[in-house]
């Protein structure tokens, strides 16, 4: 396990065993417009946007800072290192003990933030909330353009090797009857070509208001993973393009109470090697 210290802009990383603060709130993994209003002004609650930097200049959730998905990717669009990871995430406001609430304009990068930080661990720290910034303006809720500072604190990273799966894990299991593959691309982009054995399914049939970007329900979302012939005691494994939309089904799959991974290379990764199979 790592523990990264934050001091401004200086980290460093020692080995600690893995904190947790028992007085965070715990509302599970997504939360309402009216849940989140009624904490803001909790200490255990960090409020973090992605996207848009300009909408988030224009006006945000108040407390909230805005965490730029591309400084937690490395080259070839693949996670960063778990220690640059960490800084990163530390400095917006992920720290142990701390329930982090994450909102954005963009769902798929949302996604994979959230898949950035379920990778170090903390996939049950973190909640994403049900709706956008303009449904939460459209309630007469506050916004703010005051920029928050970096946080500091500490962040023990825990490395969570069955969050994120390469080829080769994908290879070892294409015909596994345990595991449920899940293309999370459009109809065009499938039928350009998928893995063996995936299912399209589309990350937009996730909402029940897509306008608004509020989500279907637990059962609702069960419902759409069993269409997909997700069955009873399988894992699920999701892949798209680059793995960000793969990271939000990976997401709506935690909620939905499966177990899940990403093949976060997704098909830029698998489709650059020859040798994996490709059906057409």
């Amino acid at each position: 396990m790592l523990r990264l210290f934050a001091f401004g802009t200086i980290a460093t990383l020692l080995t600690a065993p893995a904190a947790r603060a028992a007085d965070a709130p715990n509302p599970g993994p997504l939360v309402s417009a009216e849940w989140l209003a009624a904490h803001l002004n909790d200490p255990a609650v960090h409020v973090i946007a992605t996207g848009d930097e300009g909408r988030y200049n224009r006006g945000h959730i108040p407390g909230a800072r805005f965490l730029e998905h591309m400084d937690t990717v490395g080259s070839g669009h693949t996670l960063a290192a778990p220690e640059a990871l960490a800084a990163v995430l530390v400095k917006a406001g992920v720290t142990d003990g701390a329930r982090v609430i994450l909102y954005g304009d963009t769902p798929m990068i949302t996604g994979w933030v959230y898949m950035a930080i379920a990778s170090l661990g903390h996939a049950a720290d973190v909640s994403l909330l049900d709706g956008s910034v303009e449904l939460w303006r459209s309630q007469n809720r506050a916004v703010s353009t005051d920029k928050p500072a970096a946080a500091t604190g500490t962040l023990t990273a825990t490395p969570a090797p069955g969050v994120v799966v390469d080829a080769k894990w994908m290879r070892d299991h294409l015909d596994s009857p345990s595991t449920r593959i899940l293309d999370v691309r459009t109809t065009g982009e499938w039928n350009d070509g998928h893995l063996p054995n995936a299912t399209l399914i589309l990350w937009g049939d996730l909402y029940a208001d897509p306008r608004a970007q509020t989500f279907k329900s637990d059962d609702e979302l069960r419902a759409l993973f069993a269409k997909a012939g997700v069955k009873p005691g399988q894992e699920v494994v999701t892949y798209c393009a680059v793995g960000m939309r793969a990271s939000l089904m990976y997401w709506a799959a935690i909620r939905a109470g499966l177990p899940a991974h990403v093949y976060a290379g997704s098909w830029q990764d698998w489709s650059r090697d020859s040798t994996n199979p490709i059906v057409r």
